[in-house]
């Protein structure tokens, strides 16, 4: 491959970086429909626990991340669905504890791990080959849950009640939504990071609504926007010596910043033509 993709470490961190770029977007598009944006910080606090937890018992910590990341996904939507908390109440309770149980198990094991900060900032350059299957195998998962149930998760996403009278298993599909964050996360953590995860997300879809009008333009300008920041993240990163993950989300910010400058200027030019 051409310069910055010549070596195999940046073969392999664009392979995993293209994955999370297009899967990540992908299901960020029903967490900013139902107005949820955040719920990928408060998962990712909780993969951040999982985490901790596999560097205290010497477990490769994206099993426990992804253990623990699905069943405090499955937790939230447990208690926003029998009302015993609004969803963002039980969104902060998951988070707040994420937080501190991710705390309390780093200080058992004595001490910082350095591999941990990986996890919590992103190293996408010393990925190896096990780790990219892993990510790719995660997204592919969400791929093919999406193609397959994407119709009724963007219904459900746009009026949940409509789609309870519907006959839509709305129960259902709110935990497989969930999951899918939790998975997206953990595939996504070697990338960005775990603080950044949920900015990837967000950012490609908030942009994409600025220039599609549709559902599936929202799809693909998302996925679009998300794996071009990933490839002008890792090119900035390697010319300039840059950390990848900060440089690939300051990357989507700027497209989203430029994106509102546009839309702005075009309302305006309208509004006085």
């Amino acid at each position: 491959m051409p310069w910055p993709f010549e070596r195999e470490y940046m073969q392999l961190a664009l392979v995993a970086g293209l994955v999370v770029g297009a899967c990540a977007p992908l299901i960020g598009v029903f967490l900013v429909q139902r107005r949820m944006a955040l719920m990928g910080d408060g998962i990712g606090h909780l993969a951040f626990a999982g985490v901790a937890a596999g560097v205290l018992v010497g477990v490769w910590p994206v099993w426990t991340a992804l253990v623990v990341a699905v069943a405090g996904a499955l937790g939230v939507e447990w208690l926003r669905g029998r009302g015993t908390a609004q969803g963002d109440l039980a969104l902060a309770t998951f988070f707040y504890g994420g937080i501190a149980a991710g705390v309390v198990l780093i200080g058992q094991a004595g001490a910082l791990n350095a591999n941990l900060f990986s996890y919590l900032f992103g190293s996408i350059l010393t990925v190896d080959r096990g780790e990219v299957a892993v990510v790719a195998v995660l997204g592919g998962v969400i791929i093919v849950t999406v193609a397959v149930c994407g119709r009724a998760l963007f219904a459900m996403a746009v009026d949940e009640e409509w789609a309870t009278v519907a006959g839509l298993p709305v129960r259902a599909l709110n935990a497989v939504l969930a999951v899918l964050v939790a998975v997206t996360i953990v595939a996504a953590m070697r990338v960005v990071g775990i603080l950044l995860v949920a900015a990837l997300m967000v950012l490609p879809v908030a942009g994409a609504q600025l220039l599609a009008r549709s559902q599936r333009g929202v799809l693909a300008w998302s996925m679009a926007i998300g794996t071009a920041s990933v490839v002008a993240g890792l090119t900035a990163a390697r010319l300039w010596g840059l950390a990848p993950g900060g440089t690939i989300v300051l990357i989507a910010v700027g497209v989203f910043a430029l994106l509102a400058l546009a839309d702005v200027v075009l309302s305006d030019s309208r509004t006085v033509g």
